[in-house]
């Protein structure tokens, strides 16, 4: 009999369950960006830190123009001027104005801004031809954010407007998840790496574009790929470098190597340990899979490092990635959701799938007129694991149930968009 496939959800929970997050480190603001924020952030400053004009004006006490109109203007000596930085004049009394610049402190004495339109922008003296109430103009001091309010929470992915804010609070540095590092190993001895002559190729010879195809997923996940040579099918020579990578690494990616081949160095290198598990999953395409842990480093310092065996034809392994590596990263850098929201479409033609495994067809969607809501879906290309130029043309994946053979077109599926979290 042969064995019982796992599920793709028990496989992921199986993934999810093994997977921790990273611990947290401290970074400068801009190499935060786009991480989880590992701490509570608290304002160390008010903002604003000084009550402040909102307009080029004149600083006034309201009083003394309330009564002031085109009809009957009022004049008031000009006792100096405040720009940004520059605050020469703190007090005025009353009965008299400061030139004040946007951004500039409200000096004592002033409770209100006259802006330039409003006057005829005397440098001596200036005429007001409007009155200006209590408070206009004028940006109080931490009326944004005031001392020790939470302006950042632990979990927030930073982006750049929060990197405006813990700048603005005195913020240079921040605790945060970091990026993990990714290993990527293609394996087979018929990969060559592009950019040779195609007609220097031997003639079992393929260019290997599953580690660019994988390190790029990765780099999109927010992750820091790094690719290794490539490895020939020798489970000897794939041990070594692994063991000479693994240590500058959070997480390694194989592709190919784990079906029932003979040559299959991955599934053969990996298995006496007992350490990765190597089986079926109930997927379409997918099917082999691989997932464990490798040991680097020796007693106190010995860590495990998560280990994703994924197939070798390179639409099963990028889907394999979009599946299971790409939620385990999320998990490991704190940022939810781990998966990719599914949505709702119309299907635009008729397809069908194998019973008892979870089908995922490639397919571009269509949005209504908002630009925003998936509206329809449409099959591109054939369900070939192999099919590298239909997947670069499609931009989600046609979700079939395993208890579903056929779908008719205008039915509704579930959808998952490549490029949307």
């Amino acid at each position: 009999m042969a064995p019982r496939l796992r599920t793709v959800d028990e496989h992921l929970a199986t993934i999810l369950e093994a997977t921790t997050t990273l611990p947290d480190v401290e970074l400068p603001l801009l190499d935060a960006l786009d991480l989880a924020c590992a701490e509570d952030v608290r304002a160390a400053v008010r903002l604003p830190r000084f009550d402040n004009s909102a307009m080029d004006g004149y600083a006034v006490h309201s009083a003394d123009v309330a009564a002031a109109s085109d009809a009957t203007p009022v004049t008031l000596p000009v006792v100096g001027s405040i720009g940004a930085g520059q605050a020469r004049v703190t007090t005025i009394q009353r009965s008299t104005a400061a030139k004040i610049m946007t951004g500039a402190p409200l000096p004592q004495g002033a409770d209100t801004v006259v802006p330039y339109e409003w006057t005829d922008r005397g440098a001596t003296e200036v005429r007001i031809d409007q009155a200006a109430s209590v408070g206009q103009h004028v940006r109080y001091a931490g009326e944004d954010v005031d001392l020790d309010d939470l302006v950042i929470e632990a979990g927030t992915v930073i982006g750049p407007r929060h990197l405006g804010l813990l700048a603005s609070v005195g913020r240079a540095v921040v605790r945060v998840r970091p990026r993990p590092r990714v290993l990527i190993v293609s394996t087979g001895s018929e990969l060559r790496d592009p950019g040779a002559d195609p007609a220097t190729l031997d003639d079992d010879a393929i260019f290997d574009g599953n580690s660019y195809l994988l390190a790029g997923a990765a780099r999109r996940a927010g992750a820091v790929p790094r690719r290794v040579g490539l490895v020939p099918d020798d489970p000897e020579a794939f041990l070594a470098a692994l063991e000479q990578e693994v240590a500058h690494a959070d997480v390694v990616v194989t592709s190919g190597g784990i079906s029932m081949g003979d040559f299959d160095v991955v599934k053969a290198a990996l298995s006496p340990g007992g350490a990765v598990w190597f089986g079926g999953l109930a997927m379409q395409p997918g099917k082999p899979q691989g997932f464990g842990s490798l040991v680097d480093g020796h007693g106190p310092h010995e860590r495990t490092v998560p280990f994703f065996a994924l197939p070798g034809n390179p639409v099963s392994s990028y889907l394999s990635f979009e599946m299971f590596v790409r939620p385990a990263l999320r998990r490991m850098m704190g940022i939810a959701p781990e998966s990719r929201r599914p949505v709702r479409a119309r299907l635009t033609h008729r397809v069908g799938s194998p019973p008892g495994r979870r089908q995922f067809l490639r397919g571009t969607v269509s949005l209504g007129a908002d630009g925003i809501t998936v509206t329809e879906v449409e099959p591109v290309g054939g369900s070939g694991s192999h099919l590298v130029g239909d997947l670069a043309a499609s931009d989600a994946l046609i979700v079939v149930p395993e208890d579903v053979t056929e779908v008719a077109a205008g039915e509704q599926v579930t959808v998952i968009r490549l490029d949307q979290d």
